[in-house]
């Protein structure tokens, strides 16, 4: 049974509700919760997943342990058993990026936004989000000028990344429950992504590349295909086919970092102009080639990007031309 505190919308999950929408100190309503009896036997942080489900268990747990959550008037451990009928109260609180991300005015091409979500074309060149030299100038930094709202939400929104050298579509999430939302499509994999490559040499026919992915073990700013990786799934099927190269479309069923470049390295077929698996071929004397050669990045761009809108519930669907 959940409380007057919350109000329940038509597709039966519950949704937070100011109480206080001028209040100073940004503190959202507290929420009062009693525990099923059907919850019996769960850990804490699980009976309060499944009654929150707008949030992740990873933050409910950093409530719990801040004491922003009480059982029965009592602080509590996430791996406390529960057993039925007690009473929860929530005290969500906001949380604010590091300061070391300031807001920059970077122009963005957005190519929709709502309330809810921002979705954006974003240029190859780009850094996703600071860190490893790039503190400034990247796509978060663009995001807190852009919405300076987006300080209350972890990594200013982002809930998936595309390379500094790859550009396209890439959804932000402007509230934390649209950002969990989104996390938990991702896992669930309800968000599509479409992406177009140019590779190496002649690929006839579509296929599939089923290999788990996971740090080289030499050179730890590469990925590999290993043993001890995680699951990657990547679809391609040929588009057009040119001198020396192919352009072919890439599904995703998983997101792993680089996941598209070392999948298709593995057959043989490393994009055009890649300079870490293998795409910057050596120089040679026939002019025909030479524009694979110098390439000046890997030529991956995401094309469409489709997804179940967190607030309408409606499936919602972009795509951005090759540039």
């Amino acid at each position: 049974m959940i409380n007057s505190t919350k109000n329940k919308d038509k597709r039966g999950d519950y949704s937070v509700k100011p109480q206080h929408p001028a209040c100073e100190d940004n503190e959202q309503s507290i929420i009062h919760l009693t525990i099923p009896i059907d919850c019996a036997g769960l850990r804490f942080d699980q009976a309060l997943a499944k009654l929150l489900p707008d949030w992740s268990r990873s933050r409910l747990q950093t409530w719990i342990e801040a004491h922003q959550v009480t059982l029965d008037g009592q602080s509590a451990t996430p791996k406390q058993k529960i057993w039925g009928g007690e009473r929860i109260q929530v005290s969500p609180q906001e949380m604010t990026a590091p300061s070391v991300h300031a807001a920059e005015a970077i122009d963005l091409n957005i190519v929709d936004e709502d309330d809810t979500l921002i979705v954006i074309n974003k240029p190859a060149g780009l850094v996703t989000h600071p860190g490893n030299g790039n503190w400034q100038g990247t796509l978060l930094n663009a995001l807190l000028h852009h919405a300076p709202q987006l300080e209350h939400v972890p990594r200013a929104g982002i809930v998936h990344r595309l390379d500094k050298d790859t550009g396209g579509l890439l959804v932000v999430a402007k509230t934390i429950e649209a950002q969990t939302n989104l996390v938990r499509q991702l896992q669930q994999r309800t968000v599509k992504r479409e992406y177009m490559a140019l590779v190496h040499g002649f690929v006839e026919h579509a296929g599939s590349i089923e290999a788990p992915i996971g740090r080289h073990p030499i050179h730890r700013t590469r990925m590999a295909i290993t043993s001890n990786g995680k699951p990657s799934h990547t679809h391609y099927q040929p588009i057009e086919t040119f001198e020396g190269c192919t352009l072919v479309q890439c599904n995703l069923e998983t997101g792993r970092t680089h996941q598209i470049r070392v999948h298709m390295q593995s057959i043989d077929h490393p994009l055009i102009g890649d300079p870490i698996y293998g795409g910057k071929p050596q120089k040679n004397n026939s002019n025909s080639f030479q524009w694979l050669t110098d390439f000046p990045r890997q030529a991956l761009h995401a094309q469409k990007l489709a997804l179940i809108h967190p607030k309408t519930g409606k499936l919602s669907q972009w795509e951005a031309a090759i540039p």
